[in-house]
């Protein structure tokens, strides 16, 4: 799938092949193209029927941040994203950030979707968007390279692998842009060839990782394989990091493309499934919540107003329950609980003041 060049200073660099060309697969891959995209129809049915589903859409793309920066070496849990920065040191603060900086990205990038079309403009704009204010921010957010980078090692001597040299970007860029557009394989072989290409040219000087599983989710959707993002892919590439960067290799050298899309293909079905299982379990969590709040009486309603608010921000305290509200302290405090006693909440602090409420069994759906 390409070739090694000699740099000027003396460093070989990997030259991928082009990508638009026309592409024939073993039956293995083909099948299961059909079987991954056809549990993606399932997801993306089930998701399109299930009420108030915008409500759910924030922790999906929570849990694709936090795995996917998980990746890149971050040590965030899902619940640190709703969690007050005072409670964080410097470091860990940073990391929080570089998560919810990927939120941003895929939010922004959802949103432009309706404007503009995948392509290298949208990339530049979701890097810059994903570079804001974290560790990265000086390395020229939203424009590719003009210098040489490497993976791995410390220096480019001894690097794991050594992507184009940057005189080659555009074209290459041009080429995965075309293929992205006017080729006809199939949507989901489509996505994984679209995946491994961006990781091998490796365009930008940092943040390329979590910018080239953005595209997946962002692919997926303009190609009206998922309506909304509640496919967290990168679950599948953290839990199985050393096979991800394995197959990426292995589509570098002689064996071609097919192991890296027999590995990503399975990776979709196998998240789609565990997604869809997850939906489910957010459905049924939603219907005996409603069922449990009857017992509240005249608080009912507020108590629907607070939950409807956790499903997207399951960590709350007496003050942000107030302001959402508009209540005073003590019915803020009697409602907290009051949801406590039913089980809904798990206060976790054990303070008297600053007490913090987590939405346990729903944050639970998600870490599982």
């Amino acid at each position: 799938m390409g070739t090694n060049l000699k740099s000027p200073n003396g460093y070989s660099y990997f030259l991928p092949d082009p990508i638009n060309i026309d592409h024939t697969f073993s039956s293995d891959v083909y099948n299961l193209c059909i079987k991954a995209t056809d549990k993606l129809a399932e997801l993306r049915a089930f998701s399109s029927f299930v009420p108030d589903v915008d409500f759910f859409i924030q922790m999906h793309i929570s849990k694709e941040a936090v795995d996917s920066n998980k990746i890149e070496g971050t040590k965030t849990e899902i619940d640190d994203l709703f969690l007050e920065e005072g409670l964080f040191d410097d470091e860990k603060r940073d990391e929080i950030e570089e998560v919810k900086n990927y939120t941003k990205a895929l939010n922004y990038g959802i949103n432009r979707l309706d404007t503009l079309p995948i392509s290298t403009r949208l990339i530049k704009e979701i890097h810059n968007v994903l570079m804001q204010g974290v560790r990265g921010k000086n390395k020229n957010p939203g424009e590719f390279r003009t210098s040489q980078n490497w993976i791995g090692g410390v220096t480019i001597s001894d690097a794991h692998f050594i992507p184009p040299s940057f005189e080659h970007i555009g074209e290459l860029t041009s080429d995965l842009e075309k293929f992205l557009h006017y080729n006809d394989c199939p949507d989901l072989i489509k996505a994984g060839i679209i995946h491994f290409q961006f990781e091998t040219i490796h365009p930008f000087l940092d943040g390329n990782g979590r910018v080239g599983r953005l595209v997946i989710i962002l692919y997926l959707i303009q190609a009206q394989l998922l309506h909304k993002p509640v496919l967290y892919i990168s679950q599948f590439f953290e839990k199985n990091r050393n096979l991800y960067y394995e197959n990426l290799d292995l589509a570098r050298g002689q064996k071609g493309l097919e192991p890296w899309l027999k590995f990503f293909l399975v990776g979709v079905y196998e998240t789609a499934n565990n997604n869809l299982q997850t939906l489910q379990k957010i459905v049924n969590l939603k219907s005996q919540l409603e069922s449990k709040i009857l017992e509240l009486g005249k608080k009912g309603k507020n108590a629907k107003k607070l939950i409807d608010y956790l499903y997207s921000h399951p960590i709350v305290n007496v003050a942000s329950v107030e302001t959402l509200l508009k209540i005073s302290k003590t019915a803020a405090n009697n409602l907290l609980n009051d949801l406590e006693k039913l089980g809904i909440l798990k206060e976790k602090t054990k303070f008297k003041r600053n007490r913090i409420f987590y939405f346990e069994n729903y944050i639970g759906l998600f870490e599982n």
